[in-house]
């Protein structure tokens, strides 16, 4: 069986003028990076502002399990088939991080005959975009230590300094760090951090953006660190906006390359959803929703964070309203959920699909909260039997959602198409009454208890008293009308990863909340969730290679 990347290096690939003709963008619209990569300049935006917006589908999944979900592969594969029944669609998807591509969890590109190329360019540098935000980050870092080690006119409390410096790289030993060691012309020594960059705000700020006047507003309101008085000093009091944008001119441009039966893909931003909003640019989700009928976009890992948070994050800052929801499952993943070890999920286990089918069911209880109809996609496997197959359907379609099969890793756009027309169907038979968990006014900790009861299931919420410090003092300074990012594990509906299926009786901890001033929302950190991840023991970098030809490998 050929691997992702044997897959994707045998693929003939259009030119991307040739792919940006589907959309009506001419060659001289576009910003070329090589033959199959291109930035969506201004001008196009502009010229197709007025267009009627599209249909917006969001594709979400269960908690993601070791057995394997398949969501970007879902996403890719579902635009596929939308290209083979003639319908106009553009994929929109978030970029990888190179954290995760040499750590455990690999590259972020969809899979087999659902992936969006170039493989290799897309999860290691493509445009730039990450590393253009790595910079301004860390210039915004230093010009910090700078003005600290140059008189201190902002009088900075460097013991009350939160802008952390950032890497796009698992690195475990720079998550607490000492700076200013040596000559006193080295700095003011203080105890400093590392986040990787997409958890950086910059990230977050970037993603979205509604144009560089915005994107330099919400940079300039991001708050670094707090004076004597214990008031906050921005980046805009820092005098670092204008160069920070300068940095980041192109990276706000949104990416365009294409699927492997060029289907148009627009790939910009990547924040993660356990610790950031998880979706990409709002500039790529509406330049895609005015030049097609249909737009698939995604949020990150399960439905609890990363689609709880393009709802309540995304759709509210934006304006935008789902049209409809593919939530995505596996058998294997749902026996997973169910207490079957890995080794065994090839085996028929009625019992075990039967525990873990509750983890399914939350999360289409949760989706149905926001008022968007529901279509569940089985990702197909051969070990699945009918029987399993059925139980899963007439599950789903008890409780008001559509149900298809995808076969897209097999098949391509082939093997989404009935996905696709249950979509379709759903589009056209099922309105959506898309709103919000909660508003605005309710206080930071209401906010947080509505998400933690209401999206996890949970009892109640508890913090540590430097949460509730912090809870305090956001609200006196004018930050409890902003949305909560909730800081969560992936693996699970609570914040301890252990606990999978449908867990009950448990409580949601909150060890630390801090505002993310220019992105417009205040992070709450539950468990023990980690903004640096580390490698594992075995890291994927172990098998990516180069030939003496310049072909990769072991990049999946």
């Amino acid at each position: 069986m050929k691997t992702d990347i044997q897959i994707a290096q045998e693929a003939v690939l259009e030119p991307i003028t040739e792919v940006a003709k589907q959309l009506q963008i001419s060659e001289d619209e576009l910003e070329l990076y090589g033959k199959y990569k291109a930035k969506i300049s201004d001008d196009i935006m502009e010229k197709i502002k007025d267009n009627p917006d599209g249909k917006l589908i969001l594709v979400t999944a269960i908690n993601p399990t070791p057995a394997g979900e398949g969501k970007t592969t879902t996403s890719v594969g579902l635009g596929q088939a939308f290209g083979k029944l003639g319908k106009k669609a553009v994929i929109a998807l978030r970029e990888p991080s190179l954290g995760p591509c040499f750590g455990v969890k690999g590259g972020a590109a969809g899979g087999g005959y659902a992936q969006v190329v170039p493989m290799e360019d897309l999860n290691l540098h493509f445009t730039g975009d990450f590393h253009a935000i790595t910079s301004a980050n860390n210039l915004l870092a230093a010009m910090l230590d700078n003005h600290i080690q140059q008189g201190n006119e902002l009088q900075i409390d460097t013991r009350s300094v939160v802008w952390k410096r950032c890497l796009d790289m698992n690195d475990r030993v720079l998550r607490n760090v000492v700076v200013g060691l040596g000559a006193k012309t080295d700095g003011v020594v203080r105890e400093d951090h590392f986040v990787i960059t997409v958890a950086s705000e910059i990230m977050a700020v970037l993603c979205l953006a509604d144009d560089m006047k915005n994107l330099k507003e919400r940079l300039g309101r991001m708050v670094v660190a707090y004076n004597y008085e214990g008031m906050p000093v921005t980046a805009a009091d820092l005098k670092a906006v204008g160069a920070m944008a300068a940095l980041l001119k192109d990276a706000l441009k949104p990416n365009l390359i294409q699927t492997l039966e060029h289907t148009p893909a627009i790939v910009h931003g990547g924040p993660f959803a356990n610790i950031a909003h998880g979706c990409n640019s709002v500039r790529a989700t509406k330049t895609a929703l005015k030049m097609a009928d249909y737009v698939i976009t995604e949020a990150g890992f399960g439905a609890d964070l990363g689609a709880e948070k393009f709802m309540d994050i995304k759709c509210r800052m934006a304006g935008l309203a789902p049209d409809a929801v593919v939530l995505v499952a596996t058998v294997r993943a749902l026996k997973y959920n169910g207490g079957v070890p890995k080794t065994e999920l090839n085996k028929e286990n009625m019992d075990a699909l039967q525990r873990g089918i509750v983890n399914l069911e939350k999360h289409i209880e949760n989706l149905q909260k926001y008022g968007v109809p529901v279509v569940v996609t089985l990702n197909s496997f051969v070990t699945d039997t009918e029987k399993e197959i059925s139980f899963v359907r007439d599950f789903c379609e008890e409780r008001n959602c559509e149900f298809a099969i995808s076969e897209v890793w097999e098949k391509g756009g082939e093997g989404g198409i009935a996905l696709a027309n249950k979509v379709l169907d759903t589009l056209e038979h099922k309105e959506s009454h898309f709103k919000v968990l909660y508003e605005n006014d309710l206080s930071l900790k209401e906010k947080i208890e509505k998400v933690a009861q209401e999206i996890y299931g949970a009892d109640g919420v508890d913090y540590a008293p430097a949460a509730v410090k912090q809870l305090k003092k956001l609200e006196e300074l004018g930050f409890g009308k902003l949305p909560v990012c909730m800081a969560k594990t992936q693996y699970s509906l609570s914040d301890d990863p252990s606990l999978l299926g449908r867990p009950k009786d448990f409580r949601i901890n909150v060890r630390e909340v801090y505002v993310s001033a220019g992105a417009g929302f205040v992070v709450v950190l539950t468990g023990a969730v980690m903004t640096m991840p580390g490698l594992p023991k075995n890291p994927a970098a172990f098998n990516i290679d180069v030939d003496e030809n310049g072909v990769i490998t072991g990049l999946f």
